[in-house]
């Protein structure tokens, strides 16, 4: 089964018409995108845009053979002018199944906001899911008509629709995932692909012929990610990022509660209010035992308070005790945490503090945690497959 985008940007399109904004002024080139449509093997498309002819056309293509036209979109939109020969556009009732005279099956999917998912299975078997803008699907159920070979969604809009599928075993290793119904929400070029790779999926230009099965290109999602950064660089949103597309997080805060801190408690209640809902939260420094154990990705936020734990369990703000043992105890309990960082099967995404960039500290005690955490940094770093530094909350890829 081959599948044709003649769009892949959000309803607007790519540059907004009249938007001035970052994401628009350099939508240009392939990342300039029409209205998402996609053409089944030349006989069916999905959603009929403006200019589909045409669009069909740039990619050779044509519409000639199109025995069926479904629209998925919440609403049928502006009226748009049906191309000489091609049926009405229509949509499937949720759940219902229709058989192509070409031997295509379209099952129609229930989505949890307004619009229509559409299921399709190719003469061949191969499965391919396309669900609308802004929505993901409802009521699914485990193993339920297992694994697609392809998905096509609102990646950035609705990561945790993958999530959904992933949970269900409806999206895994193998499956190939596009995103679509791109806008300016999402900075165009390198930025956006690093974003989508980092969730297991990507973006293709316009005009693009896929094959569904095939998945030599599916990005392997980075199995330990470290992202440091500075004070508000937007470090923990872009770990956050990461995992929104990925079922049953654990979230290890090592940060735990401060009795009478005002201040630090709104900031806890921020991060909470931007999880998803469906992130399990535990509240420990004991990292290792989490590292052995199989399951869920884990999201550790920050190595810098798991290391102000170790220090304080050590007595590393003593001098005399920190030259009687303290500090071979700390590298002790670093080495610990990187050989289990080095043995785990978990996903995981770590966040760290970058200070050796600012100010030297006053004091002896500053000084010495300021090098601890550059040396646990290096460390944890040297066994993740990817490190990313955030700054003024852009990240650059470091490794990986």
């Amino acid at each position: 089964m081959e599948l044709t985008l003649l769009g892949t940007g959000a309803p607007a399109g790519l540059p907004r018409p009249d938007c001035p904004c970052a994401a628009c002024a350099s939508a240009l080139g392939d990342d300039a995108r029409a209205a998402t449509a996609l053409l089944v093997d030349g006989a069916l498309l999905l959603d009929l845009t403006p200019g589909a002819a045409f669009a069909a056309a740039r990619a050779g293509r044509s519409l000639g053979a199109v025995r069926q036209v479904l629209l998925s979109h919440p609403h049928d939109g502006p009226a748009v002018e049906v191309p000489a020969g091609l049926p009405q556009p229509g949509r499937v009732p949720d759940g219902r199944e229709l058989a192509l005279l070409t031997g295509h099956r379209v099952r129609a999917v229930a989505m949890d906001a307004p619009g229509t998912g559409y299921a399709v299975t190719g003469p061949d078997g191969q499965r391919l899911l396309y669900l609308p803008p802004g929505g993901a699907p409802a009521g699914l159920e485990n193993g339920a008509g297992g694994m697609y070979d392809m998905v096509v969604a609102d990646v950035v809009g609705r990561p945790d629709a993958l999530a959904k599928l992933r949970a269900v075993g409806a999206v895994g290793p193998t499956t190939d995932v596009i995103a679509v119904h791109l806008d300016h929400d999402a900075a165009p070029g390198a930025e956006l692909r690093r974003r989508l790779a980092a969730t297991g999926a990507r973006a293709v230009p316009d005009g693009t012929t896929l094959v569904v099965g095939a998945y030599e290109d599916v990005p392997d999602v980075p199995r330990r990610t470290l992202v440091v950064g500075g004070a508000r660089s937007g470090k923990s949103v872009e770990a956050e990022r990461r995992l929104e597309s990925f079922p049953d997080v654990l979230y290890v805060a090592t940060g735990g509660t401060r009795g009478g801190d005002n201040e630090w408690a709104a900031r806890v209640a921020v991060h909470r209010e931007r999880r998803p809902g469906s992130w399990r939260t535990a509240e420990t420094c004991d990292l290792a035992p989490l590292l052995a154990e199989d399951g869920a990705p884990l999201l550790i936020d920050c190595l810098s308070l798991w290391l102000t734990d170790a220090m304080d369990s050590v007595g590393a703000w003593d001098d005399a005790v920190w030259a009687d043992g303290g500090e071979k105890a700390l590298r002790e309990r670093v080495r610990e945490l990187t050989q289990a960082v080095r043995r785990t099967r978990r996903t995981v995404v770590a966040v760290s503090n970058e200070v050796g960039s600012g100010i030297v500290p006053a004091t002896a005690s500053g000084r010495r945690y300021r090098d601890e955490l550059g040396r646990l940094n290096a460390a944890f770093a040297s066994e993740c497959e990817q490190v990313v530094l955030v700054v003024a909350g852009q990240a650059l890829v470091l490794r990986g």
